[in-house]
This record gives structure tokens, sequence and C-alpha cells, in this order.
């Protein structure tokens, strides 16, 4: 299974479109606030810290370099190849790799599994963006991606936080500026329910090893000056023996 070519589409023309400053994408936050934040859940229970280290979705790079400063080995992987040259004109001293990867296809996946071997993988905010006949697909990919050794750390928007986003772009004013793309260009996050994602990764044959909640910190700003935060779930998975 593939994602749809319309699902494809939207993420190009967004990454076509985004400007190439820094903070200016909705989830483009500073990884001190962000990567760097999952990184003190993350490290604990990895098995093998020298394992490849693959940021899936990594959109423009900015987690994935902070991610490089930490890690041996670094590979950015995005389903956009628009979001790829926006990562690669950040990086260019090349602290880590890129490359375009489908990881609701099993091939592809396998693929780089092949290449690579176990590896720990970082995912911020991309299942409650896929389809929800690819959401299965999609974590099943991961499970393929981390194999025997290898962890997962995965960030999603808890269910409160569609409430959150419809109130945003339904605001007198619109949604903000950097929120309005991704309305736009029909990627609005979909909805994944809190209890659903345990399934996902049973399904796959991870194991929930540590959980917990915390905000997700945008770029963006509401009137008065404070920052929007939408409230997230995390988990840390892998293969038990």
């Amino acid at each position: 299974m593939s994602v749809t070519s319309r699902y494809r589409e939207a993420w190009e023309g967004f990454w076509r479109e985004a400007p190439g400053e820094r903070g200016s994408v909705f989830w483009d936050a500073e990884p001190v606030l962000t990567a760097g934040v999952h990184v003190a859940l993350f490290e604990p229970h990895l098995v093998d810290h020298t394992l490849p280290m693959i940021d899936l979705g990594c959109g423009n790079g900015t987690q994935t370099r902070f991610l490089a400063d930490r890690f041996p080995r670094v590979v950015g992987t995005d389903l956009s190849t628009a979001a790829l040259d926006h990562a690669r004109r950040s990086d260019p001293a090349g602290q880590a790799s890129y490359r375009p990867l489908d990881a609701a296809d099993k091939d592809e996946t396998h693929t780089l599994h092949a290449e690579v071997g176990d590896a720990n993988v970082y995912m911020r905010g991309v299942l409650h963006q896929a389809d929800p006949d690819d959401r299965q697909a999609l974590v099943d990919g991961i499970a393929a991606l981390v194999g025997e050794r290898g962890r997962a750390f995965l960030v999603e928007l808890s269910e409160d936080a569609k409430a959150i986003l419809l109130g945003l772009a339904g605001s007198a004013e619109g949604p903000p500026p950097k929120l309005a793309p991704v309305f736009r260009h029909g990627i609005a996050p979909g909805e994944v329910a809190d209890d659903a994602i345990p399934v996902y990764l049973n399904v796959a044959g991870l194991s929930i090893l540590a959980s917990g909640d915390l905000p997700l910190t945008t770029t963006e700003y509401r009137p008065d000056g404070t920052r929007i935060e939408l409230p997230s779930t995390w988990v840390v998975a892998g293969r038990v023996t």
C-alpha cells in the first residue's frame, strides 16, 4: 500500500510554496522546544545509540539537523521531494542525508531497512496527517525500519487539538498566517483517536515502552502574543523479547 496521489500532491504543493526562512512553517519550532525535549524522553530507552536515526517526515530538516548533532548517522526522509529540497539547501555541510520515502509502502521501507539495518525512528506529527487507510501501513513501515533492536519515538496531536485548530481556522480574522497554507493545500490535520495509536503499534508487533503528554509547540502566535501550543501525546515503542 502507498499513499494516494492526492495526498502526495498536497504535500508537494505545500512545500513548493513554503518560504525557506526558518520558522516560517506552522510546526517548524526551534529544536530546543521540540526535538531537544523529545530526545531527553527517547534516549533512555535506546538499545543502541549508534544505530542510524531516521527522521520520518523530516520536512525542511530543522529537527533532522538537531538530531545529526547528537547521533552518528541521521537520515531525513519525506514523502515530498520539495520538502527534501528545502532540507538539503538548509544543510550545506551535509550533516544528515536525505531521501524520499513513502513509509506506507512496504517495498520502500523494507528496501531502506535492507540498506541501513535496524534503526531508531523519530516521527513528529505524521500519523494524524495520513489518510485513515494508510495509518496502519505507516506504522507497519515504522516497525520494519525499527527491526529487532531499534526504537521508535512518535509524537502525535491528541484528540483535543482538533477543536483548537478548528477554532483558529474559523476565527473572525481567519486562520493565523502560518496555519492558513495547511488548510489551503488540503492537508488539515486529521483525527486520530488517542486510544488508536497503541492498537496500530500492537498490530505492527511493537510494544509501548513509555508514553506521556506534552504540548506541541508551533511557530505561530495568538493575537495576545502567546505562542500557540497544541496538546499531544508521545510514545516510545519497540520490540520486546
